[in-house]
């Protein structure tokens, strides 16, 4: 498999000098850098809500990811699929580019995964390359809250090489739970300054989702394939990136640079560099509000491109809806598709799986 970009975890109230352990199914108020973020059914001057501790929201700058933000919904064992791909046939050769396909948060849901390729003719029925050229862009958040998140790179990593036999290719980027699950495994209990006290980065893992069956499969292949994921990439005049934040700005002003810059801070292996870089890729709605437009348009003059492409938040997130734990909440939207925003420059692609939503594959450009 191929380049990938990074993403991050939940937060944490102020000043105090804790490890979270407490569940939080709220949507929780994230560090937003255009405006404060009021939450689903608060008005602009009202009072900002408490949380349970007694800290009002959202929380001050600073926020770092410790406590739980999104929903945990287990759907049970999954089919691993093998991993040796299939070598190309003889005589099949391809040229030239095919359709450009993109993916949205999977952690861990690979039934869910290999149902959505098979709906897009991607794979087949035994879960193998068969789109031929065709381009597959993942954008990160293949592990925690789901089953079988080693089950998914594994697919993602065998994808590449037959995707790139057949003349195409499967690229990722890296989200912030491929950080975490990076930090959880080289540093574990190794306290780091959160911004708001101490924090580790195995305690934030198991708050976010983690799956000890997941640790303890993780091989050292898919640690070095993790850390070598790129954090955003402009395809077709799509600017892919994993977070919908403009954090990406603090790390460069080419993509080459952030990535270089990313790739690099892994590297070095310092805790508390790591903890920063995973901090900040966990922030989100940077594009949602008033001021969201000018944020995307701030990382496509940059970067490039003309949309900016995402997953991170879920839909009903940015919809200002939240479902039901168990998904049984009827007032929620269902998602169906991505969701076209901020003055129709950002394109959102978590349908939210982990909130018994949808797992969404989508080919662009959107006809929107």
């Amino acid at each position: 498999m191929v380049e990938g970009s990074m993403t991050q975890g939940a937060g944490q109230g102020p000043e105090v000098e804790r490890t979270a352990t407490v569940r939080d199914f709220r949507v929780p108020a994230y560090v937003h850098e255009t405006a404060p973020y009021a939450g689903p059914g608060t008005q602009a001057g009202e009072p900002a809500p408490r949380s349970e501790e007694g800290f009002e929201e959202p929380y001050p700058e600073g926020y770092t990811p410790t406590q739980r933000d999104l929903p945990v919904i287990r759907r049970g064992d999954t089919v691993q699929v093998p991993v040796d791909p299939e070598p190309l046939q003889v005589g099949q050769a391809v040229t030239g580019q095919g359709p450009l396909f993109v993916v949205g948060d999977v952690h861990g849901y690979l039934d869910e995964l290999l149902a959505a390729l098979r709906e897009k003719n991607l794979v087949d029925a035994d879960g193998q390359w068969c789109a031929g050229t065709s381009r597959l862009w993942f954008l990160g958040d293949f592990t925690d809250r789901g089953p079988d998140g080693i089950g998914v790179i594994d697919l993602v990593m065998r994808l590449s090489a037959e995707a790139a036999a057949a003349g195409g290719y499967c690229k990722a980027l890296m989200g912030n739970h491929e950080l975490l699950l990076l930090g959880a495994k080289r540093f574990g209990d190794t306290p780091v300054n959160s911004g708001a006290g101490t924090a580790t980065f195995q305690a934030a893992w198991l708050l976010n989702g983690g799956q000890k069956t997941d640790m303890d499969r993780l091989q050292d292949h898919h640690l070095q394939w993790m850390a070598r994921l790129d954090a955003l990439e402009e395809v077709d005049d799509h600017l892919l990136v994993h977070s919908d934040t403009t954090t990406y700005l603090d790390y460069g002003r080419s993509i080459e640079e952030v990535n270089d810059t990313v790739r690099e801070t892994i590297t070095r292996n310092e805790a508390e560099e790591v903890w920063d870089l995973f901090r900040k890729f966990t922030k989100r709605f940077s594009f949602r509000d008033e001021g969201g437009a000018e944020a995307v348009r701030s990382l496509l003059d940059t970067y490039g491109g003309t949309r900016i492409v995402h997953g991170h938040s879920p839909i009903p997130y940015l919809l200002g809806e939240v479902g039901s734990e168990d998904g049984e909440d009827d007032t929620r939207t269902a998602v169906e598709g991505p969701h076209v925003y901020a003055d129709g420059l950002a394109i959102a692609m978590d349908g939210g799986v982990t909130m018994a939503g949808k797992l969404l594959v989508q080919q662009l450009p959107l006809d929107v």
